[in-house]
């Protein structure tokens, strides 16, 4: 226990000079008013958050059923239709590009056969030696190629009636056997 000496001022200001004692008591330690231990919160705590985490993940998972992949036929089909209805909008000469590749896509990935990287003669000339298609098919798409090919390389001066066809001759190949069966 020590002691100090203060002043004593009154309330109106004046300076008594008389000393006061004051007592200081050491400060005493805290209080634990819990009566459970901390480190069993802490651990509740871990273990709630982790079960809700994993909960979370389990249903999130669980939600998401794998979609197959698309068949490359599906797929053309859908950007065939995509742009159709583009078709009075962009330029015949466009058109028949973004056509063209999507059909060459479509080959490519269905059989097999490395269309985006020859030219259309010479993809046309590697068809008459070994082909996966019937007559009809290389026919079409011989047909199909060679218009392109006037309309982005002969400068070829297309039009909307040239972009309809390209497309529909585009989705007959495509359709292949299902315009056969249907």
């Amino acid at each position: 226990m020590t002691s100090i000496l203060l002043p004593v001022q009154c309330p109106c200001g004046s300076h008594l000079g008389l000393l006061a004692q004051q007592q200081f008591h050491e400060i005493a330690p805290p209080v634990d008013y819990s009566f459970v231990p901390t480190w069993a919160i802490f651990l509740a705590s871990f273990i709630g958050l982790c079960l809700v985490g994993l909960i979370g993940w389990f249903f999130t998972r669980r939600q998401k059923p794998e979609q197959p992949p698309k068949l490359p036929r599906e797929t053309a089909l859908e950007e065939l239709e995509l742009i159709a209805g583009e078709i009075e909008t962009t330029n015949p000469y466009q058109f028949s590009i973004q056509v063209s590749d999507i059909l060459r896509r479509y080959v490519t990935n269905q059989y097999a056969l490395p269309v985006t990287r020859q030219t259309s003669v010479e993809f046309l000339t590697a068809l008459a030696k070994s082909s996966p298609f019937s007559e009809n098919e290389k026919s079409l798409l011989e047909d199909f190629l060679n218009r392109c090919d006037l309309i982005k390389f002969a400068r070829y001066q297309a039009t909307s009636a040239d972009s309809h066809l390209l497309l529909e001759e585009a989705t007959r190949f495509v359709k292949g056997e299902q315009l056969a069966l249907a």
